[in-house]
């Protein structure tokens, strides 16, 4: 995995867990669903990286 991949997910997951939390504090559940996904995104790719070095 490539350390800007890494990163790169890393930091959707992280904007992912801030949405979440900031539409949970608010009441906002568009936004506690966007957090949501943005996390799933980051976990799915990050995945799909780790499948790649294997096979490298």
């Amino acid at each position: 995995m490539s350390g800007t991949d890494k990163v790169k997910n890393k930091a959707e997951q992280l904007s992912g867990q801030a949405k979440e939390a900031t539409g949970r504090a608010t009441g906002d559940e568009d936004l506690r669903a966007e957090g949501k996904a943005d996390q799933a995104s980051g976990n799915l790719k990050q995945a799909g990286e780790k499948v790649k070095d294997v096979f490298k």
